[in-house]
């Protein structure tokens, strides 16, 4: 599709753009995307992700009424309860924050030719345009089936947190598993001091519940610790490669040749984390904004979910 004679258009396949009659403005979609909360309405994910907090939440009662409460070491149970349901609301809050995060959506439908006009492109420069979402694709944005965008800097998208891993929600992903992966840590430690406990008392006092209830409550949650701690740690490894890479998942399974020029490690790591080290950089709080989620979620109206 040939916009002027001085520019070249390049798409894979053959697909309209918007009809005569439609019009988009940059700026105004711009703004009502970033008025608006971001949540995909998968049914797969909707269940992977109320899956993760029900698992998160089972995890925490074996702890605190399993383990904790009947232990007649009273610090022993205040340190271990306090670090472990910290640590879990740490979890939840990142995977809230990169499931409600946009990752990096392009504005949709704005190939046109008017916009394009408006962009005062150097003679001979192509342009890609996504047949599937018809937006102009940035460089390194890839589209996702699921949330039917392109987005910037794809990583890959995860049904357990409902989105994309993308440009502006990496982080959050990246704390997320961090999380997980400790509470499942320090579950199974917890586990093992739990079983001795029980083993040496002979299962009289070592909790409020049956021997049998308890043996398979502390059962699952080992199981349930095991798998996501091992899930999640490679996750968080892998991650981190490709930030210090500056490669995406996606990038590095179709062996794309780097056309940007990559970050040095820790450049990449601060353009993902924000800025100089800091215990902000281990903050799924930080930028936070309750009025402002509010305000979003009035304004969202049908346009809520993408």
């Amino acid at each position: 599709y040939m916009l002027l004679p001085w520019h070249r258009f390049r798409d894979i396949e053959h697909h309209p753009l918007l009809a005569e009659n439609d019009s988009y403005d940059s700026s105004s979609s711009e703004a009502d995307m970033a008025d608006r909360v971001w949540f995909i309405r998968d049914g797969c994910g909707m269940v992977c992700a109320v899956m993760t907090w029900f698992l998160v939440v089972y995890a925490d009662f074996v702890v605190t009424f399993v383990m904790l409460l009947p232990s007649k070491d009273f610090w022993y149970s205040v340190i271990n309860g306090v670090l472990f349901n910290c640590l879990a609301v740490l979890a939840l809050s990142s995977h809230l924050r990169t499931m409600l995060t946009d990752p990096g959506a392009v504005p949709k439908g704005n190939a046109t030719k008017e916009y394009m006009e408006s962009l005062h492109l150097k003679p001979g420069e192509v342009i890609y345009k996504c047949p599937k979402c018809c937006s102009i694709k940035p460089e390194r944005a890839h589209h996702c089936s699921i949330c039917k965008r392109c987005i910037r800097k794809m990583d890959h998208h995860c049904p357990w947190v409902n989105n994309c891993v993308g440009e502006k929600n990496q982080r959050f992903f990246v704390l997320f598993t961090m999380y997980i992966a400790l509470v499942s840590a320090h579950a199974l430690i917890l586990c093992g001091f739990q079983f001795f406990s029980c083993v040496r008392g002979q299962w009289t006092e070592c909790s409020d519940f049956s021997p049998p209830v308890t043996v398979i409550l502390m059962v699952f949650l080992c199981l349930e610790g095991f798998l996501f701690l091992t899930f999640t740690a490679v996750m968080f490894g892998t991650q981190i490669h490709s930030i210090c890479n500056d490669e995406t998942e996606i990038e590095r399974l179709k062996s794309e040749k780097p056309t940007w020029e990559r970050r040095l490690r820790w450049e990449g790591m601060k353009s993902v984390f924000g800025g100089q080290p800091s215990l902000l950089w281990i903050n799924p709080f930080a930028g936070f904004q309750i009025r402002q989620l509010l305000l979003r979620a009035k304004k969202g109206g049908p346009e809520f979910s993408v």
